[in-house]
């Protein structure tokens, strides 16, 4: 059995390390070189300037650091979609901060960037969190200006949105800190106040060149709008900055001023560490992601006294509901239970498929949390429903029905986290990002999909070969072979943890240790939203 740990904790830890390294690439932005000459001209980089802002001894955590990974290639790529955004405190408020990183592409906007701005707008809007944006970006990158102009949720959205939250009372400060040109200019002001350092900082409708092209007149940057012009000549900016740092200083003493709101009033005591070390999750996954094995011991490394209260414990046993704390926090727990098990009627049931006496059960469970104003974990290893005949004649579609229902209409903040396999309606049930969780992450052993590979590989092997044989082709069983192995490994490829972060469906990939504290960061978040009670209405027998 310690082999099988040992096995495990090695495989597990390679793949953080292959994401700590993916990671390390990412936070370079557009290259060590392009840095420098950020450096050169008076500026602070993205990263140093959130670093600078945020308090050192508070946590933190970034959102969308994979956004764009592996995308854009032929334009040469664009790490983190070009800007860096992260939860944390400043001057002991917790807000969320919004960098362009000058370094890519000039922080021209690609589509992931407008996503990944629009999310969090998202994060502001649900929790009313302050947020802070430091400007520097060229607008929108203009080869893929039709993936990112015009739609619902492009690039205008932005606008739409600081509009939303002032009316919201949720504070915005912008700090203009390089470029800020064309459709782009609307957003630091209007945001509640904009700052504008000097020299390096410019917002104008029309570029110089563009001025040049329209109307036929010669004026240099910082006259059509550099700092002293926004700040002493047009009015639109608030303050006059000399360089990047007195600006950051600035923002901090804005935010220490901040009026404070009714909170939703989740409750907390002291924390406590679980008492199973965290690290032991390391053990208790499988390198091999089709073996079971125990979820409550997992449970047991991520709450605070490894202490759990199962709801329904004897029934429904393919999803664990329980109670527990995390970092203090009161939580109500749904995870898949990996294990194979027995029904009450004495039936063996697979680990980490969802029958119809476990969904009807964390529905229940669902809707109890909402009445008792206690936030939802959700904790993803499921293969899905659990399909035959014998599912069907028992009414699996309706109980899962049910579960679903309860999960959307669900009005207490939801936190997901991918441990395992998060496949087809299973996904939906578990609160995947279709159903608003107030944050979703990812374990580097994450997959989600519609189904598993090999199933999905079969399946349109399957059509595909009754496609070739109706057109009059004969394949091979070498051929067909052949076949699968090409569809299974481009199906596989997009189940990855990665392929998911970098199209935002998960807000980021994290190392299993920090999951108490994206939780717990989390919680805190939506706690300064009130929240609106109504019945969580399911549907009955």
């Amino acid at each position: 059995m310690d082999l099988e740990k040992n096995k495990n904790e090695d495989a597990l830890k390679l793949l953080i390390s292959r994401m700590e390294q993916k990671l390390e690439r990412i936070h370079l932005g557009g290259g060590k070189a392009k840095l420098e000459k950020q450096r050169a001209e008076g500026k602070m980089t993205a990263r140093e300037r959130i670093d600078y802002l945020l308090d050192k001894d508070r946590d933190r955590i970034e959102i969308g650091a994979f956004a764009a990974h592996d995308m854009y290639e032929e334009h040469g790529g664009c790490p983190a979609a070009g800007v860096v955004i992260e939860i944390g405190y400043v001057r002991g408020r917790q807000c969320i901060l919004v960098a362009n990183d000058a370094s890519v592409k000039a922080g021209a906007w690609f589509p992931m960037s407008g996503k990944k701005n629009l999310r969090a707008q998202e994060i502001a809007m649900e929790n009313r969190l302050p947020i802070i944006y430091l400007v520097d970006s060229a607008g929108v990158y203009l080869p893929m200006q039709d993936e990112i102009f015009p739609d619902k949720e492009h690039f205008g959205r932005i606008f739409r949105n600081n509009a939303k939250m002032s009316s919201m009372g949720i504070h915005q400060i912008a700090a203009i800190m390089g470029s800020c040109v064309a459709g782009g200019a609307y957003l630091p002001i209007m945001s509640d106040e904009a700052l504008i350092v000097d020299k390096t900082g410019s917002i104008f409708l029309a570029g110089p060149y563009l001025v040049k092209a329209a109307i036929g007149e010669t004026v240099d940057k910082e006259t059509l709008g550099g700092a002293y012009t926004q700040s002493e000549i047009s009015g639109v900016t608030d303050y006059r900055m000399p360089d990047d740092q007195t600006c950051l200083d600035t923002i901090k003493d804005l935010m220490d001023k901040i009026g404070h709101y009714p909170k939703a009033g989740f409750d907390r005591v002291v924390s406590r560490p679980p008492l199973t070390e965290s690290s032991e999750i390391y053990n208790l996954i499988p390198a091999e992601s089709s073996k079971p094995y125990d979820t409550i011991e997992v449970l047991k490394a991520l709450v605070d006294d490894s202490k759990i209260t199962q709801y329904k414990e004897g029934y429904g046993k393919t999803i664990i509901c329980a109670y527990a704390r995390i970092d203090g926090w009161a939580v109500g727990i749904v995870a898949n239970n990996r294990q194979v098990v027995k029904s009450s009627k004495g039936e063996l049931q697979f680990g980490g498929v969802i029958y119809s006496d476990s969904a009807d059960k964390a529905a229940r469970f669902v809707m109890n949390c909402n009445q008792k104003k206690i936030p939802l974990v959700f904790l993803h290893d499921v293969t899905g429903f659990m399909v035959g005949s014998r599912s069907e004649h028992g009414g699996i579609i309706k109980d899962g029905a049910k579960m679903v229902n309860a999960v959307s209409n669900s009005t207490v903040p939801k936190f997901s986290i991918v441990m395992g396999n998060s496949f087809g309606a299973g996904n939906y049930a578990m609160c995947g990002k279709a159903y608003d969780p107030r944050m979703i992450v990812a374990w580097p052993t994450a997959k989600i999909a519609v189904m598993g590979g090999a199933q999905a590989a079969k399946t349109l092997l399957q059509i595909q070969v009754a496609s070739l044989k109706a057109k009059g082709k004969e394949i091979s069983t070498a051929e067909e072979q052949k076949l699968f192995n090409e569809i299974k490994e481009k199906y596989e490829n997009q189940t990855t943890p990665y392929y998911a972060a970098s199209r935002l469906w998960v807000d980021a990939i994290i190392d299993p240790i920090e999951t108490r504290k994206w939780i717990s960061m989390g919680i805190e978040a939506a706690d300064h939203a009130p929240i609106e009670r109504f019945n969580v209405g399911v549907m009955q027998t």
